[in-house]
């Protein structure tokens, strides 16, 4: 799927500006492939988190985003410019998930926040069965991807640690032949059991960091 020139512009001009504003490190980029279709889920915390993904690699992701964001024309044309397409939160929006199904159908990759809206906590939220569904219906892998903030919030100049898991197959989702409600939510709870299995990983190692390594002699006090 081509990539929009506006973003391949963009991109060089925004990477340095979003390095800048939020200190972020990449885990795991070689888990998205360089072509094909692919599903790429993730858990949302800001307003900040499609640029944030979009910085990780060159690949131009097209994001499902609410519809209120698309009632300023400008603005509307600005996001669908760089990607986003509306979709109707909680209403089954079969326009929205036809047009993930085209992009895919492209070589493209489809971004879908899991959650189906931001955490106001920064916790990880009960997951929607919306990547579930289109990773069925067209026999694609799903990309987990963490956003993991150094404290509960993203926040400016702080540290961010955003990685990547290995695509999971349909298979392995168990989302082969026909499958229902139930299918699809535990393929959501697998999906979203590795999202909180990298974010486990990602705080332990920013926790970790900095913390004095006792000497042998402290060990044995």
């Amino acid at each position: 799927m081509k990539t929009n020139p506006l973003w391949a512009v963009g991109w060089y001009f925004v990477y340095p500006v979003m390095k800048l504003l939020f200190f972020f490190k990449v885990n795991g980029k070689e888990n998205i492939p360089r072509e094909g279709g692919y599903i790429v889920a993730s858990n949302h915390m800001s307003y900040a988190d499609p640029p944030l993904l979009a910085m990780i690699q060159h690949r131009q992701i097209f994001f499902m985003a609410k519809a209120e964001l698309f009632k300023n024309p400008l603005f509307a044309w600005l996001i669908r410019t760089l990607g986003a397409f509306p979709v109707q939160r909680g209403a089954g929006d079969g326009k929205a998930i036809n047009e993930g199904e085209n992009i895919i159908r492209k070589g493209g990759l489809l971004g879908i926040f899991i959650e189906g809206t931001r955490s106001k906590t920064g916790e990880l939220l009960r997951p929607k069965s919306g990547a579930a569904i289109v990773a069925q219906q067209m026999q694609v892998p799903v990309i987990p991807i963490c956003i993991t903030p150094k404290k509960q919030k993203i926040k400016l100049f702080s540290k961010v640690t955003i990685s990547v898991g290995k695509p999971m197959t349909p298979e392995q989702l168990g989302l082969t032949g026909e499958a229902g409600p139930e299918a699809y939510r535990n393929a959501s709870r697998m999906i979203m059991g590795e999202i909180q299995r990298m974010r486990d990983a990602d705080r332990e190692a920013m926790n970790s960091k900095g913390k004095k390594t006792p000497t042998k002699t402290e060990e044995t006090a």
